[in-house]
């Protein structure tokens, strides 16, 4: 055979084509990893404190799109990029004050459940009805995500970004699980409309049946959050009650640990006997009772005399009983509790949390953290113990649920409140740790939903901000800036029916498990026959 090689001067041509075309592929195959990542973007821009609720669907509708008849190595790929762009900038506030390792770990282990997920979603999307079977998965992802590892982490359910959506009254009809199902299916639903029609214009022939399929998966959720707006109300069942919010802020800078301690507890004694001379002035109205948050005495009131002495004088002040955040040391162990201190009386009830978190309250895997890294274990040098009962403090005849910070997460922390007889919940938190963090207002948009899921007044005291009085259907009525000593003071309903979401409790997540369950036992079986069909042929 003759090769004839090109004329001198004129270069072939064969090879920078071929190369460009081989760039070319490359970064086609690189479109949907960005898509992915990209995606999940969109889904953080769409959470608080932004109220651009609705960038959900879209974020979703492209997550479909990318998954789609992809192999299991290409969808947990996808899906893991999709979970680091929407976790990685929502969760960056866990490292405001240790540092990017533990935010980054952190975000690296969620990622991995959301990349499972994509896996699922991958197997059922050619299934009839797929958008049904793909949402069902997301809420079986954040279910699992919410009790593992270490008693889970619930941040971030879809649930969570839509406070200020169309999609809120769900809550109230099944908790956040019904909520976030709503929204995903409707976000795949849309990437399947626009998928048939392009199939449509491609082909010239429209399957009535996905086409309806697909329209339904768009609408229902959007009618039967129309529908649930029933089932929201501020109205009061059994009176009303004038309850305070204490906000003292905490010192910035230039304290040693101890002094930074009494000077958080002196300043909320400071606020409440504040508020006290401007009801005894006529100028607020007398509070029935009044809430601290998390943490406004990290000073035990029962070891410390004169901790206690601070806490005594502001009940008498104020003259109604006060919800102290309280460290507490009881038996050798450590408690996160909250102490109801009569003024007559002093303290007559406690509760402690129950949820505590991993890293921040206690260590897990104490002696295998410490060898890789002694900084944790001087920063948690004591373990906090769990508390055992739901906390629902009597003030003043009025029947207040707590659930502490982190808590507010735990959908079963927030519902045995009510279920225990809870007319208001109350949220005390802490967020001082994470400065100005989108930390709290992601944390706000937690309790603007268990307004809604369980029809109740929420109050959320914290000790640097932002602290905030939520009714019943999710909307803050009044609220305070960051960082400023401050008080909220109103009349808010008492409640005591249950919404449909706080009679069924877990139900609609377990129902939801077993759909994802049979979706992707679907797959695996047509999978299965369809591979027995190529090999008999």
């Amino acid at each position: 055979m003759t090769v004839t090689a090109p004329p001198v001067g004129q270069p072939d041509q064969a090879e920078p084509q071929t190369a460009q075309a081989s760039r070319g592929s490359r970064l086609l195959r690189l479109v949907p990893a960005a898509a992915a990542a990209l995606s999940g973007v969109l889904l953080y821009v769409s959470f608080p404190p932004r109220t651009l609720w609705w960038l959900a669907l879209p974020a979703f509708a492209v997550f479909g799109w990318v998954l789609r008849g992809r192999s299991w190595k290409a969808a947990f790929g996808l899906g893991y990029l999709f979970g680091l762009g929407f976790l990685l900038p929502l969760l960056v506030w866990t490292g405001v004050e240790v540092g990017p390792v533990p935010w980054l770990a952190l975000v690296a282990i969620e990622a991995v459940f959301v990349g499972l997920v994509g896996v699922g979603v991958a197997a059922v999307s050619k299934l009839p009805a797929w958008p049904v079977w793909a949402a069902a998965l997301w809420i079986a992802g954040e279910a699992a995500r919410a009790r593992a590892p270490f008693g889970g982490f619930p941040w971030g359910k879809i649930a969570f970004g839509q406070a200020d959506g169309v999609f809120l009254p769900l809550a109230a009809l099944g908790g956040t699980p019904v909520l976030g199902f709503a929204v995903v299916l409707c976000g795949f639903g849309l990437y399947e409309v626009v998928r048939l029609v392009q199939e449509r214009r491609r082909t010239g022939e429209l399957r009535r049946t996905a086409a309806a399929v697909a329209l339904l998966s768009v609408a229902v959720p959007v009618v039967a959050a129309v529908a649930a707006r029933t089932l929201v109300s501020d109205k009061a069942q059994d009176g009303t009650a004038t309850v305070a919010l204490i906000q003292g802020n905490v010192p910035r800078l230039g304290l040693e640990f101890n002094a930074q301690r009494r000077a958080v507890l002196d300043y909320h004694a400071r606020e409440t006997e504040r508020l006290a001379a401007e009801v005894k002035a006529g100028k607020v109205a007398r509070p029935d009772f009044v809430l601290w948050p998390e943490n406004s005495s990290d000073i035990d009131p029962f070891a410390y005399a004169d901790a206690a002495v601070v806490i005594d004088g502001a009940a008498k002040a104020i003259g109604v009983p006060i919800s102290v955040g309280g460290v507490v040391e009881r038996g050798g162990k450590l408690y996160n509790e909250q102490i109801l201190w009569d003024p007559v009386k002093g303290p007559t009830q406690t509760y402690d949390k129950r949820q505590v978190q991993p890293f921040g309250e206690y260590l897990p895997m104490r002696s295998l953290i410490g060898a890789i890294n002694g900084n944790w274990t001087s920063m948690v040098r004591q373990d906090f113990s769990r508390g055992s009962k739901p906390g629902v403090f009597d003030m003043d005849g009025a029947k207040i649920g707590l659930a502490t910070c982190y808590e507010a997460a735990f959908d079963w922390a927030v519902r045995d409140t009510v279920t225990h007889g809870a007319q208001v919940i109350s949220v005390p938190s802490n967020n001082a740790t994470f400065d100005r963090s989108e930390m709290t207002y992601q944390q706000l948009a937690m309790s603007r939903v268990r307004a809604v899921e369980h029809s109740r007044t929420v109050t959320v005291p914290v000790t640097s901000g932002v602290s905030a009085i939520i009714m019943p259907d999710g909307r803050i009525s009044q609220k305070t800036r960051m960082f400023v000593a401050d008080s909220l003071v109103q009349k808010v309903p008492l409640r005591s029916s249950e919404t449909p979401a706080t009679k069924l409790g877990i139900l609609p997540e377990i129902a939801l498990v077993f759909v994802a369950a049979g979706g992707l036992g679907w797959a695996i079986g047509a999978g299965a026959r369809a591979r027995r069909r190529t090999t008999t042929n």
